[in-house]
């Protein structure tokens, strides 16, 4: 273990050469919130505004005879490569999903300019990696994992070493977020038994959890897209290998509609922009409580590759989560003056976001898609005991998924 430390030294030294440390703040909403220390790893400052760079410099430096890199991403990882790509003289090919949003595709050619060439192929990453992997057998390039190679974890352990040296010392806690496991073995490497940690996973990507309860690397069936940045299917071989004795206890999984209200607050509060992924790490802190009151502690905001053109579902996610937003399907009778009658019923506080006819007839009722937002969710126990008082029959719709997909 002696020689991982010295070698992750060594490579975060190297690094220097390229890009500076990323900045170690403290957060004073944040620590004032939670009684605690709290402070934040800024890797959504780092040139490609994420650190996977870190872990593509250090594969990429030991491979000097290499000239060909290949790699699969959604969007940091290959912005890493691509940027290192540039940066080495080397030639890099970037297989992308066809859903990568336009931002990250637009970032990667600007950070690789001519030296990298992307491939927009299949519609899920699974797709997109076994396209990758066939173009290397074919070419004989070196494929760069994002998590899964020795070379990479070694360069992620660079964010703990840049840690202890700008805090003077280990945290006393450290939360971390995992996709793959490249930054969570990393760090764990390196910190070993000097602090304490809690590994957060995006609910619909939790494959270190899955692993943890079955003893090995296994395939989640399906994966939530929205924390792109840390929804991965199944946990690396060599990622695992170095976090399956840290305990379900550590683990946090968290519902990608809870992620959107830190983001907003972040946002909002701290003008910080975090993607989805890279706002596990404080979201996470809620969860913690009484366990890090007086403590120190490292949040890793891991990435700020946000398209603000998601910013309306973003909000949409945390106003839904906090039960301020709701939508329902209303019975109304077919008359003059319903829809006033049924206005009337609202608060001062409540506000139509919605208001769609479903079903247009000439039967005596018909149905309406209503969105109300209010400032506070007790409004909607009075505005739903209304509606019963008055007979209205009506169905929350809110948490349907199904039907949500189609009408909201």
């Amino acid at each position: 273990m002696t020689r991982f430390l010295d070698d992750a030294r060594q490579a975060a030294q190297h690094m220097r050469e390229v890009f500076p440390e990323t900045p170690l703040l403290r957060n004073a909403h944040l620590s004032e919130r939670f009684g605690a220390e709290i402070w934040l790893k800024r890797e959504d400052l780092s040139p490609v505004r994420s650190y996977k760079l870190r872990g593509a410099f250090n594969a990429m430096s030991k491979r000097p005879e290499a000239d060909l890199f290949v790699a699969a991403s959604a969007g940091n990882h290959a912005q890493g490569v691509a940027y290192m790509c540039r940066h080495f003289g080397k030639k890099g090919v970037i297989f992308m999903p066809v859903t990568t949003p336009d931002q990250k595709i637009q970032k990667t050619r600007m950070f690789g300019g001519d030296a990298v060439e992307i491939v927009m192929t299949g519609d899920y990453f699974d797709d997109t990696l076994a396209a990758a992997q066939a173009f290397c057998a074919e070419k004989g390039g070196h494929f760069l994992s994002p998590f899964d190679d020795e070379d990479v974890i070694e360069g992620q352990a660079s964010v703990a070493v840049e840690i202890e040296a700008q805090l003077g010392r280990a945290p006393d806690h450290v939360v971390i977020p995992v996709g793959g496991g490249g930054l969570g073995a990393g760090m764990l490497s390196y910190f070993g038994n000097d602090t304490q940690y809690t590994f957060v996973e995006p609910s619909g990507g939790a494959c270190l959890r899955a692993a943890l309860e079955a003893g090995k690397p296994v395939t989640l069936p399906g994966v939530n897209t929205f924390a792109d940045g840390a929804a991965v299917a199944r946990i690396g071989a060599r990622t695992f290998e170095r976090l399956k004795g840290v305990g379900l206890a550590n683990t946090l999984t968290i519902s990608e509609d809870r992620l959107c209200t830190t983001m907003l607050e972040m946002l909002n509060v701290e003008g910080i922009v975090l993607e989805p992924a890279g706002a596990l790490a404080v979201d996470a802190l809620k969860d913690l409580g009484q366990s890090i009151r007086g403590r120190t502690v490292v949040c890793v905001t891991s990435g700020g590759n946000f398209d603000f053109e998601r910013l309306p579902e973003v909000k949409e996610r945390a106003q839904r989560y906090s039960g301020v937003k709701k939508y329902f399907i209303l019975r109304l009778p077919q008359r003059p003056g319903a829809l006033k009658d049924f206005l009337n019923l609202l608060g001062p506080e409540d506000d139509i976001a919605r208001f769609e006819y479903l079903k247009k007839s000439a039967r005596n009722f018909g149905s309406v898609l209503i969105g109300i937002e209010t400032s506070d969710p007790a409004n909607f126990g009075r505005l739903f005991a209304e509606l019963g008082t008055r007979g209205y029959t009506y169905r929350d719709i809110t948490e349907d998924e199904v039907l949500s997909q189609f009408l909201i």
